[in-house]
């Protein structure tokens, strides 16, 4: 599940550092241990002295030194966390570990059935975290959960607020008290996605009036949408309320933040996403999140379309890690379009950087995704034939070779018929010689013995 717990496990470090001026101390790990290793025989006494129980259930350790390393960055997160919240007054939050080999049998009574992931227990419910494995961001999180699931509009300062709150989902309705049976039902469903989705509530008539809510409605807005979405149906069950939200809840366009970074990546459409990395601060980027915010307005009504944008800004860590494996310079804004087991992708072209493309040519192109007509997989499929072809042509120069090494070997062998008919001949005529110079000398012979026998006569 954990993509990338390894590289941002390492913003623990920052915990180290001290300014030396008071009020502005970044908390340094005191060294006390305040994480519980739980095993059968402890987790139902330890957890009992808690108000919210904050559980990590890690896989198995071993012996392998980078494993232990990682966890003891990890284990680091928890220390100083666990140290920072310990001086809550309201609350006491404990957190402890679980080890996947270990203490299975205690995950199974706890209900866990993922590794690598932070189950928070509070008032009777399991809550998955799905940020980042970092003190700050977690201990973010807790404050959050701890916050009331319906926060109340009173005035015009608050409710400028909630316009200001644009990067998540939120919803907000109008009641007439807080007995009203209609909010306590409102309230419910808040309980079953706090603190992962934030909702409102008016009593006021004005604020209602602003908002242009009627009485027991409620709206649901989309991140970066002004315009809400009115829940039909009113006065709501806690069922209707909670199943509306369920069916909605993947947005148009939606921010990868560090706290829901895992939950978003996880929640793909058949294996991809689409991915815009755009720098709010910047100039380029800021235009560039306008013209993405303009297409999902347009689109919104389309539930195959969602885009994630990541602020590089908000993941410094990941940022050379992303220009690898996608073959991209985050200096500019890009998007794309990214399979998310493998990570391979297809970027937009942008070869202008001094123009953006316009939302028309933006929707153009998300039409061709959505059509099938740009994927990552094509990519795939063309690597695969460069190496068909790369056998291919070492199966040519393979077989030229062969040709070649026949070649030569008739040469040799016809060379070597020519030198053994050569030396045939010269032995030949080598016999022959001697053959002459014997019949010669025989001659010879038979003429001296001839004078010899003439000399006798005489």
């Amino acid at each position: 599940m954990k993509w990338g717990w390894v590289l941002l496990g390492l913003v623990v470090a920052f915990g180290q550092l001290s300014w030396g001026q008071k009020g502005l101390d970044v908390p340094e790990y005191d060294g006390r241990d305040r994480v519980h290793d739980l095993n059968v025989k402890n987790f139902k006494s330890v957890m009992k002295k808690y108000d919210v129980f904050v559980v990590y259930y890690h896989e198995h350790v071993g012996n392998n030194r980078i494993a232990q390393k990682q966890f003891e960055i990890e284990e680091q997160a928890l220390e100083l966390a666990a140290q920072v919240l310990d001086d809550l007054d309201d609350e006491d939050i404990g957190f402890g570990l679980l080890d996947e080999k270990k203490d299975s049998a205690v995950a199974k009574k706890l209900g866990l059935d993922e590794e690598d992931s932070i189950y928070v227990f509070a008032d009777d419910e399991v809550i998955e975290y799905d940020g980042e494995l970092a003190a700050d961001t977690l201990v973010e999180f807790i404050y959050d959960l701890l916050e009331d699931p319906v926060e109340i509009i009173d005035n015009r300062h608050e409710l400028k607020g909630f316009f200001n709150l644009e990067e998540d989902i939120k919803l907000v309705g109008y009641f007439k008290n807080e007995k009203s049976d209609h909010f306590d039902a409102y309230e419910d469903a808040a309980e079953e996605f706090h603190p992962h989705i934030k909702f409102f509530a008016t009593f006021d008539p004005k604020v209602a009036k602003s908002l242009d809510l009627g009485m027991n409605e409620v709206d649901f807005y989309e991140p970066f949408m002004d315009d809400p979405v009115t829940i039909p149906g009113k006065p709501y069950s806690e069922d209707e309320l909670v199943d509306f939200i369920e069916d909605n809840d993947r947005p148009t366009l939606r921010k990868l933040q560090p706290h829901n970074m895992y939950e978003i990546w996880e929640d793909d459409i058949d294996g991809e996403h689409i991915i815009a990395f755009a720098e709010e601060s910047d100039p380029d980027g800021f235009e560039f999140l306008e013209i993405l915010k303009e297409v999902a307005e347009d689109n919104t009504n389309n539930p195959d379309l969602s885009i994630v944008w990541i602020d590089p800004d908000d993941f410094p860590l990941l940022v050379p890690y992303w220009e690898k494996i996608f073959h991209i310079d985050l200096s500019s804004p890009q998007i794309g379009v990214v399979e998310v087991d493998d990570a391979d992708s297809v970027w937009l072209d942008m070869d202008d950087e001094d123009d953006m493309p316009t939302a028309d040519e933006l929707e153009d192109w998300i039409e061709d995704v959505l059509d099938g007509d740009i994927d990552p997989d094509d990519d795939d499929d063309d690597d695969d034939d460069d190496d068909d072809d790369d056998d291919d042509d070492d199966d040519d120069d393979d077989d030229d070779d062969d040709d070649d090494d026949d070649d030569d070997d008739d040469d040799d062998d016809d060379d070597d018929d020519d030198d053994d008919d050569d030396d045939d001949d010269d032995d030949d005529d080598d016999d022959d010689d001697d053959d002459d110079d014997d019949d010669d000398d025989d001659d010879d012979d038979d003429d001296d013995d001839d004078d010899d026998d003439d000399d006798d006569d005489y």
